[in-house]
């Protein structure tokens, strides 16, 4: 309870009025500061009063000060005191009660030297509590001799109720308009996540939020990369223009918040930047940075990046700073592990449809090359890689290229069909030395000819991928990469969903290498033994017959002439036998034609086209002898032809023509018969599909009823398996597919 007189308590009841109606009306704090001090000064009759708020790095700051009508001091709001020694902020600091000194003669430190310099001779100082907690104090300050009355103290308290009762007040609409805007820039950047914006685009929002928020100077984001360094994301400035030293990417290391981060998985704080150092610490003290609060941002529990606030002033970042940062690193995570799964899941949509379009390549059974191509070029664009190459083990330790891909489409160091030496250390040999994945992430030691190729590609890294064939190993499709950035780690289990298509292709190619090699041995066996029979009833049969036909014309020639009987019985076996020769003659024309072996096929088409019974417009427009099981087989296929439309069609005249270029015979039988002809209905055409396709030839026929019918048939010049049937190697068919487009193929 207050002493004095009645008039001075009034005066004081009165001024504790009006301060609380200031509190009541929720007038700023520093309103309530400057009438406190004021109404604080009058009521005590001080020469100075003085309101400091402590500082959480230490020392004071006065927030509030007045000073009577001709007082020999003053104190200007802002500045700041240092405490030590025996004065008093001090004193009220370390007792948390109401202090005085009576006599600053004996007082000691800073803030005791700058009373004395203003002539203070006493003080008293009463703290300020708010919610259980030293907020600051509230002094009064005599330039007289005499100490100031015992009573202060108790006088001071109830105006410091009110200020802990106005600041409380304030700190609370503070702290709730605060989390209002808080919420408000949350709930904009989840809505940026939630729509699935671009992470560039929440890059840049979250960094503009945390700015505003906190009321920062600047806001960074980056990400932690592989190679010990940090790449900046986004950049945000109080005053929207460009920071003073454009940044990029930082090296991690030193003392700075960017690699306490990384280090530690924790928010990290300095509050004094001036002991900062490293790459990260000088691009902050080139924007003028006096503190830094950093929180890590993790995703799919592994650190990603990170985000940082900073101040210019000289006071620290509030504490609570790294909890409201959380709040926004937490959105950035989820936005990044939604934006991956949505890259994971286009990505896996992108890498099955190219699965898809090889597996199409494959079921129609294309040439090995066509599929070696379009695997490279799929597996290339669906990695990401710059190069893809696909190459098979050969005996006598070597590889042949047998596809390439760049996402250049630059001219390589090496071609497909060319040849390197197997040795050294690189993918290629290790895959063949193992029959496993292998990888390099270093070319600085790779070595053998490989290597070499891959080094004049630019290579930074590689992985390789055997291709394995029915259980033995065919080969190796690799990806090469020359960017610093390693692949990544899934690229050994993507290339083997291509590499297990490869293989299938391969497969299948050789299968087919090796039922036309069977079915070219059996057409081959076939006309051989033609031949044989043919050789035998000419050599054999046919000379017998003609043996006895002579003998038979002596006994008859020899016979008196009373035997008329038995003459004309002679001579009827001599005709039968002439007509059984000429029969046999008949038939080993038909086995194979002496024509075809002696002349090629122009004399062997005349001959046939001559014993038609429709007339044949012959044109046969190759220069001489072709391959024998292509003359052959252009035969048999005209001669059926010819034959069928002799039977069956009713046709007027029949076009054959016959040409050649470098690669193949091409051959077409037209008439202008009624049609309809359907090869499922005879086993003509269905010999003839097998002896051509023997060859590794095309047969089509076209046939609509009442148009006539058209027979198209392409011959390889090269025999099945050879050198240029496949680049690969295994058999492949290099015609396949080039059927004329308007005709069914048949068989």
């Amino acid at each position: 309870m207050t002493t004095g007189t009645p008039d001075r308590y009034a005066e004081e009841q009165a001024a504790l009025r009006r301060v609380a109606a200031l509190v009541a009306g929720g007038a700023p704090p520093e309103a309530v500061f400057a009438a406190v001090t004021a109404e604080v000064g009058r009521v005590l009759a001080a020469d100075l009063t003085v309101m400091d708020r402590y500082n959480p790095e230490g020392g004071v700051t006065v927030v509030g000060a007045w000073a009577g009508p001709g007082a020999p001091m003053s104190v200007p709001v802002g500045i700041r005191l240092e405490t030590g020694g025996r004065d008093l902020h001090t004193l009220v600091f370390e007792t948390r009660g109401p202090a005085r000194i009576d006599d600053y003669a004996d007082a000691t430190g800073p803030a005791a030297e700058i009373a004395r310099e203003l002539g203070i001779r006493s003080a008293v100082g009463t703290p300020i509590n708010v919610e259980g907690r030293l907020w600051g104090f509230m002094s009064a300050v005599s330039a007289r001799e005499e100490p100031l009355p015992a009573d202060t103290e108790a006088r001071l308290a109830g105006f410091t109720e009110l200020v802990a009762t106005a600041i409380a007040n304030a700190q609370a609409r503070l702290e709730l308009r605060t989390f209002a805007e808080e919420q408000a820039a949350l709930r904009r950047v989840a809505t940026l996540v939630a729509r699935a914006a671009p992470p560039k685009e929440v890059f840049a929002a979250v960094t503009a939020e945390v700015g505003l928020v906190l009321d920062v100077d600047f806001s960074v984001m980056g990400r932690y990369d592989a190679d010990g360094a940090a790449t900046i994301l986004g950049i945000w400035t109080r005053t929207g223009e460009p920071v003073p030293v454009p940044v990029d990417r930082v090296e991690l290391g030193g003392g700075n918040v960017t690699t306490r981060v990384f280090e530690t998985g924790e928010a990290a704080r300095i509050d004094n930047y001036v002991g900062a150092f490293g790459a990260a610490a000088n691009v902050g003290h080139g924007w003028g940075i006096r503190s830094m609060v950093g929180v890590p941002i993790s995703v799919d529990d592994r650190i990603w990046g990170f985000v940082i606030a900073a101040s210019s002033h000289e006071e620290p970042l509030p504490h609570g700073t790294e909890a409201r940062l959380a709040g926004f690193t937490e959105l950035v995570a989820t936005a990044l592990a939604n934006s991956q799964a949505r890259v994971e899941l286009r990505g896996f949509a992108e890498e099955q449809a190219a699965l898809r379009r090889v597996a199409t390549l494959v079921a129609q059974g294309a040439p090995s090359e066509a599929v070696f191509a379009a695997v490279a070029a799929e597996t290339g664009r669906v990695l990401s890689a710059d190069f893809i190459g696909i190459n098979r083990y050969d005996a006598g330790g070597t590889i042949t290229v047998v596809g390439l891909w760049s996402s250049t489409g630059a001219p390589a160091p090496v071609s497909v069909g060319d040849r390197l030496n197997l040795g050294g250390r690189n993918v290629t040999m290790m895959v063949f030395q193992t029959s496993r994945t292998a990888r390099i992430d270093d070319y600085g030691e790779v070595s053998g000819t490989v290597a070499d190729v891959a080094r004049s590609w630019g290579f930074r890294s590689s992985v390789g991928v055997p291709i394995s064939v029915e259980g033995r190993l065919w080969g190796v499709m690799s990806a090469g990469s020359t960017r610093e950035r390693s692949l990544p780690a899934d690229a050994e289990a993507r290339l083997a969903g291509f590499t297990e298509l490869v293989a299938t292709a391969i497969a299948n190619t050789e299968a087919q290498a090796a039922l036309t090699a069977s079915r070219a041995r059996i057409v081959a066996a076939a006309d051989t033994t033609r031949r044989r029979i043919e050789r035998d009833l000419h050599d054999g049969a046919q000379q017998r017959l003609v043996s006895l036909t002579l003998q038979l014309r002596e006994v008859q020639a020899s016979m008196p002439p009373e035997a008329d009987e038995q003459t004309g019985e002679l001579d009827d076996l001599a005709t039968g036998l002439t007509g059984v020769l000429d029969e046999l003659r008949e038939i080993a024309r038909g086995l194979h034609p002496a024509a075809l072996a002696e002349g090629g096929l122009r004399p062997a088409l005349k001959t046939l086209s001559r014993r038609c019974p429709v007339p044949v417009r012959l044109h046969v427009g190759i220069p001489g002898r072709l391959p024998e099981p292509i003359e052959i087989a252009a035969y048999y296929v005209i001669a059926e032809a010819l034959t069928n439309t002799a039977k069956h069609a009713s046709a007027t005249v029949i076009d054959v023509q016959v040409d050649a270029d470098a690669t193949e015979l091409r051959v077409r039988v037209r008439d202008d018969g009624h049609g309809g002809a359907d090869p499922a209905r005879g086993s003509g055409l269905i010999g003839l599909t097998d002896r051509v396709e023997a060859l590794g030839g095309r047969i089509a026929l076209h046939s609509p009823p009442g148009a006539g019918t058209t027979m198209h048939v392409a011959l390889p010049l090269t025999a099945p398996g050879g050198p240029t049937s496949s680049v690969a190697g295994t058999g492949a068919d290099p015609s396949a597919g080039h059927e004329p487009p308007a005709l069914a193929r048949e068989g």
